[in-house]
């Protein structure tokens, strides 16, 4: 249940925070001036045994390898890609191998940079808190120095990659995401509860890179207007392939990727939010829990809307998308209610754990229905521009 109005309004986010005299096991010896109100605090001196401290192991490649995979935050940088492969799945222009292995070597590169700048700037706060303190640079595993030259070298070496092997705009989107997260997002956690949406923008943006990486245009131009891809029982205009650069049908994959940020974030900030509040982030699940479960289920009701109509409206799939991701959706949402309705760590990670299958399930129905693809629930012929021999018709491919 959610506690009362007058508990949350008597709380105060100093409230969370404790001296670090807590931990210890000695009671200091505490005394005043007779003529002042200074305290001289004179602590009892103590010592360790040599068993409590365990060396720092040699950084052989094996142990190197696996400090940068932690460095990089692989299972987060792992994601990028994913969504970055996802993006180029979707895009009806095409590519090549090359660029496809060299646009997911360039998003890793970006995001290991990203991940361990964002690191270097929070040691001390990850330090407080028990599912953080355990990364390399806490526990001295690798020096602040080695891990700014790692974070350097691959921030240079993936815009690099993708400028040289894709094109400038998916560069230009690589490092963008660098500095937003190391720079406006770090920065922010501390500050406001805005980061959450900050970082919801940087999770979103390699959609567009998956995009622009295959040739596809972000914004609309008289060469690459909007177009609305009706359902079929409103129109019986069909397709023309002029239509398949869509600006709209990025922005919807998109919105996709940053509505899903907020179910799966603040079901899981919702949890972890002691450890938030320890640490000192300015986190809306710490500040306002209730509102933090209320933003996750705007973002889950938003979702089943851009799949619902925006998504295939974009061209990006078929109108069939919107029927078989109904189920999905709803499950979601209903999770999502019943967090903001009850409130309650059991609900919060339900939220949460619903999050980490549904993303898979939505990208794959996507690629299922995408548009052109000749499945056999979904025929939606595609005028080509190509003339039929002999009889001067359009060719229809499917």
């Amino acid at each position: 249940m959610w506690p009362s109005v007058r508990a949350r309004t008597s709380t105060t986010f100093s409230s969370f925070f404790f001296h670090n005299g807590q931990w210890s096991s000695y009671k200091p010896n505490i005394t005043r001036s007779p003529h002042s109100l200074h305290l001289t605090i004179h602590p009892a001196p103590q010592s360790l045994p040599r068993s409590a401290f365990k060396p720092v192991e040699a950084l052989s490649p094996p142990r190197l390898f696996k400090v940068y995979s932690e460095l990089s935050k692989a299972r987060l940088s792992i994601l990028n890609v994913l969504a970055v492969m996802s993006g180029m799945a979707l895009s009806p222009l095409p590519t090549t191998v090359p660029i496809l292995l060299s646009t997911a070597v360039g998003t890793a590169f970006c995001c290991a940079s990203a991940n361990t700048l964002n690191q270097l700037q929070e040691v001390p706060f990850d330090a407080q808190m028990a599912r953080t303190r355990n990364r390399p640079l806490v526990r001295r595993a690798i020096t602040p120095f080695h891990a700014t030259g790692f974070a350097v070298a691959t921030g240079i070496a993936g815009p690099v990659i993708l400028w040289t092997m894709t094109n400038p705009t998916t560069a230009i989107l690589g490092a963008s995401n660098i500095l937003l997260y190391a720079g406006a997002y770090t920065w922010m956690k501390r500050k406001s509860i805005w980061n959450t949406w900050v970082g919801a923008v940087v999770g979103a943006v390699p959609a567009w890179m998956g995009w622009t990486a295959c040739g596809g245009h972000l914004l609309p131009s008289p060469s690459y207007p909007v177009h609305f891809f009706l359902p079929p029982f409103l129109t019986d205009t069909p397709l023309d392939l002029s239509m398949i650069d869509n600006p709209l049908a990025p922005f919807a994959f998109f919105m996709l990727m940053f509505s899903w940020q907020f179910p799966h974030f603040n079901g899981l900030s919702y949890v972890v939010r002691g450890s938030y509040a320890q640490a000192g982030y300015r986190m809306l699940s710490v500040l306002d829990p209730k509102k933090n479960a209320l933003v996750s289920l705007r973002h889950a009701i938003l979702l089943t809307s851009t799949c619902s109509i925006l998504i295939p409206l974009s061209g990006l799939t078929t109108w069939w998308f919107a029927l078989t991701s109904l189920p999905a959706n709803l499950v979601c949402l209903e999770a999502a209610w019943r967090f903001w309705r009850n409130g309650g760590e059991k609900q919060a990670m339900k939220v949460f754990r619903h999050s980490l299958w549904y993303l898979p399930v939505v990208l794959g129905l996507m690629m299922f229905h995408k548009q052109g693809i000749a499945w056999p629930l979904q025929s939606t012929p595609i005028e080509s521009d190509s003339e039929a021999s002999g009889e001067g018709e359009k060719e229809k491919v499917v």
